[in-house]
Protein backbone atom coordinates (compact mmCIF):
# COMPACT_ATOMS: atom_id res chain seq x y z
CA UNK A 1 0.00 0.00 0.00
CA UNK A 2 1.73 3.58 -1.20
CA UNK A 3 2.09 5.97 1.59
CA UNK A 4 0.66 9.66 0.78
CA UNK A 5 2.43 12.35 2.01
CA UNK A 6 0.54 15.95 2.33
CA UNK A 7 2.38 18.85 2.66
CA UNK A 8 0.66 22.37 3.01
CA UNK A 9 1.87 26.08 3.77
CA UNK A 10 1.36 29.85 2.10
CA UNK A 11 2.57 31.33 -1.05
CA UNK A 12 6.22 30.90 -1.05
CA UNK A 13 6.40 28.90 2.37
CA UNK A 14 8.74 26.11 1.17
CA UNK A 15 6.83 23.29 0.31
CA UNK A 16 7.59 22.39 -2.82
CA UNK A 17 11.27 22.60 -2.21
CA UNK A 18 10.69 20.45 1.42
CA UNK A 19 8.50 17.96 -0.87
CA UNK A 20 11.94 17.49 -2.96
CA UNK A 21 13.67 16.57 -0.07
CA UNK A 22 11.22 14.11 1.17
CA UNK A 23 11.07 12.77 -2.83
CA UNK A 24 14.83 12.62 -2.63
CA UNK A 25 14.70 10.63 0.23
CA UNK A 26 12.49 8.16 -0.28
CA UNK A 27 15.27 6.89 -3.29
CA UNK A 28 12.85 5.67 -5.72
CA UNK A 29 12.97 7.08 -9.37
CA UNK A 30 11.19 10.38 -9.25
CA UNK A 31 8.19 11.60 -11.58
CA UNK A 32 6.88 15.30 -10.81
CA UNK A 33 3.34 15.54 -11.51
CA UNK A 34 2.58 19.20 -12.12
CA UNK A 35 -0.72 21.07 -13.00
CA UNK A 36 0.44 24.58 -13.81
CA UNK A 37 0.01 26.10 -16.78
CA UNK A 38 2.41 28.91 -18.48
CA UNK A 39 -0.64 31.51 -19.11
CA UNK A 40 2.06 34.28 -19.34
CA UNK A 41 5.54 34.92 -19.63
CA UNK A 42 5.86 34.79 -16.42
CA UNK A 43 5.19 32.01 -15.29
CA UNK A 44 6.67 30.21 -18.61
CA UNK A 45 9.66 31.23 -16.75
CA UNK A 46 8.94 30.32 -13.95
CA UNK A 47 7.80 26.50 -15.42
CA UNK A 48 11.50 26.66 -17.03
CA UNK A 49 13.42 27.88 -13.78
CA UNK A 50 11.60 24.53 -12.29
CA UNK A 51 12.70 22.76 -15.04
CA UNK A 52 16.23 23.31 -14.66
CA UNK A 53 16.67 22.97 -11.33
CA UNK A 54 15.01 19.04 -11.13
CA UNK A 55 17.38 16.23 -10.99
CA UNK A 56 18.94 15.33 -14.40
CA UNK A 57 17.52 11.70 -14.10
CA UNK A 58 13.66 12.90 -12.84
CA UNK A 59 10.65 12.70 -15.17
CA UNK A 60 7.80 15.45 -15.89
CA UNK A 61 4.49 14.86 -16.28
CA UNK A 62 2.19 18.30 -17.06
CA UNK A 63 -1.06 17.90 -15.91
CA UNK A 64 -3.49 20.50 -15.50
CA UNK A 65 -7.02 18.75 -15.57
CA UNK A 66 -6.44 15.46 -14.52
CA UNK A 67 -3.85 14.11 -12.10
CA UNK A 68 -5.45 11.43 -11.40
CA UNK A 69 -5.47 10.28 -14.70
CA UNK A 70 -1.89 10.82 -15.04
CA UNK A 71 -1.16 8.89 -11.73
CA UNK A 72 -3.38 5.63 -12.99
CA UNK A 73 -1.04 5.69 -15.90
CA UNK A 74 2.49 5.88 -13.93
CA UNK A 75 4.68 2.85 -13.01
CA UNK A 76 3.77 2.02 -9.36
CA UNK A 77 7.46 1.91 -8.27
CA UNK A 78 8.40 5.73 -8.93
CA UNK A 79 7.92 8.87 -6.19
CA UNK A 80 5.44 11.15 -7.55
CA UNK A 81 5.05 14.58 -6.32
CA UNK A 82 2.36 16.02 -7.35
CA UNK A 83 2.58 19.83 -7.37
CA UNK A 84 0.04 20.93 -7.05
CA UNK A 85 -3.83 20.37 -5.91
CA UNK A 86 -4.12 24.07 -5.76
CA UNK A 87 -3.46 25.16 -9.29
CA UNK A 88 -5.78 21.78 -10.53
CA UNK A 89 -8.42 23.13 -8.85
CA UNK A 90 -7.75 26.29 -10.09
CA UNK A 91 -7.43 25.28 -13.59
CA UNK A 92 -10.73 23.06 -13.53
CA UNK A 93 -12.59 25.92 -11.78
CA UNK A 94 -11.42 28.76 -14.43
CA UNK A 95 -12.57 26.30 -16.93
CA UNK A 96 -16.09 27.77 -15.83
CA UNK A 97 -15.30 31.44 -16.67
CA UNK A 98 -15.24 34.66 -14.50
CA UNK A 99 -18.70 34.25 -13.24
CA UNK A 100 -20.03 30.89 -12.43
CA UNK A 101 -23.65 30.16 -11.44
CA UNK A 102 -23.78 28.64 -8.28
CA UNK A 103 -25.30 25.57 -9.62
CA UNK A 104 -22.13 25.50 -12.10
CA UNK A 105 -19.76 25.55 -8.68
CA UNK A 106 -21.53 22.96 -6.89
CA UNK A 107 -21.45 20.11 -9.74
CA UNK A 108 -17.66 21.14 -9.97
CA UNK A 109 -17.02 20.41 -6.35
CA UNK A 110 -19.22 17.05 -6.37
CA UNK A 111 -16.88 16.06 -9.33
CA UNK A 112 -13.77 17.42 -7.46
CA UNK A 113 -14.47 15.16 -4.47
CA UNK A 114 -14.69 12.41 -7.00
CA UNK A 115 -11.40 12.72 -8.30
CA UNK A 116 -9.74 13.31 -5.24
CA UNK A 117 -11.12 9.87 -4.04
CA UNK A 118 -9.81 8.82 -6.94
CA UNK A 119 -6.34 10.52 -6.79
CA UNK A 120 -6.37 8.89 -3.51
CA UNK A 121 -7.56 5.56 -4.12
CA UNK A 122 -4.77 5.41 -6.58
CA UNK A 123 -2.18 6.57 -4.69
CA UNK A 124 -2.76 3.79 -1.62
CA UNK A 125 -2.68 1.16 -4.67
CA UNK A 126 1.08 2.01 -5.88
CA UNK A 127 4.16 1.21 -4.69
CA UNK A 128 5.70 4.16 -4.01
CA UNK A 129 5.09 6.99 -2.47
CA UNK A 130 2.29 10.14 -3.67
CA UNK A 131 3.75 13.48 -2.31
CA UNK A 132 0.71 16.09 -2.49
CA UNK A 133 1.84 19.48 -2.05
CA UNK A 134 -1.41 22.50 -2.29
CA UNK A 135 -1.79 26.13 -0.70
CA UNK A 136 -3.11 26.96 2.80
CA UNK A 137 -5.61 29.43 1.36
CA UNK A 138 -8.11 29.30 4.49
CA UNK A 139 -6.25 31.40 6.98
CA UNK A 140 -6.83 34.56 5.42
CA UNK A 141 -9.38 37.36 4.67
CA UNK A 142 -12.40 36.06 3.05
CA UNK A 143 -12.32 36.76 -0.68
CA UNK A 144 -13.98 39.80 -1.65
CA UNK A 145 -15.53 38.11 -5.31
CA UNK A 146 -17.30 35.19 -5.87
CA UNK A 147 -14.77 33.38 -7.10
CA UNK A 148 -12.00 33.65 -4.89
CA UNK A 149 -15.10 32.28 -2.44
CA UNK A 150 -15.59 29.31 -4.59
CA UNK A 151 -12.02 28.82 -4.83
CA UNK A 152 -11.38 28.77 -1.15
CA UNK A 153 -14.07 26.55 -0.33
CA UNK A 154 -13.36 23.82 -3.29
CA UNK A 155 -9.62 23.65 -2.42
CA UNK A 156 -10.16 23.35 1.15
CA UNK A 157 -12.56 20.84 0.33
CA UNK A 158 -9.72 19.09 -1.87
CA UNK A 159 -6.70 19.78 0.83
CA UNK A 160 -9.16 18.38 4.00
CA UNK A 161 -9.93 14.92 2.08
CA UNK A 162 -6.05 14.64 0.78
CA UNK A 163 -5.19 15.65 4.64
CA UNK A 164 -6.95 13.02 5.77
CA UNK A 165 -5.96 10.43 3.61
CA UNK A 166 -1.86 11.02 4.16
CA UNK A 167 -0.21 9.27 6.05
CA UNK A 168 2.09 11.96 6.83
CA UNK A 169 1.46 15.77 6.69
CA UNK A 170 3.12 19.45 7.11
CA UNK A 171 2.28 22.72 7.25
CA UNK A 172 5.08 25.00 5.96
CA UNK A 173 5.70 28.21 7.88
CA UNK A 174 8.91 30.50 6.22
CA UNK A 175 10.53 27.50 5.15
CA UNK A 176 9.93 25.50 8.55
CA UNK A 177 8.13 22.22 8.43
CA UNK A 178 5.75 21.56 11.05
CA UNK A 179 4.55 18.09 11.43
CA UNK A 180 1.09 17.74 11.80
CA UNK A 181 -0.80 15.37 14.12
CA UNK A 182 -2.72 11.89 12.54
CA UNK A 183 -6.20 12.89 11.20
CA UNK A 184 -8.58 11.72 14.07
Amino acid sequence: MGEISFVTGGARSGKSRFAERLARETGRPLVYLVTMVASDEELAARIAAHRRDRPEDARTIEEPRDPAGALAAEDGASCVLLDCLSLWVSNRLLELGETPDLEAVADLGRELDGEAERLIALARAREGETIVVTNEVGGGLVPEYPLGRHYRDLLGRVNQRAAAAADRAWLMVAGRPLPLPPAS
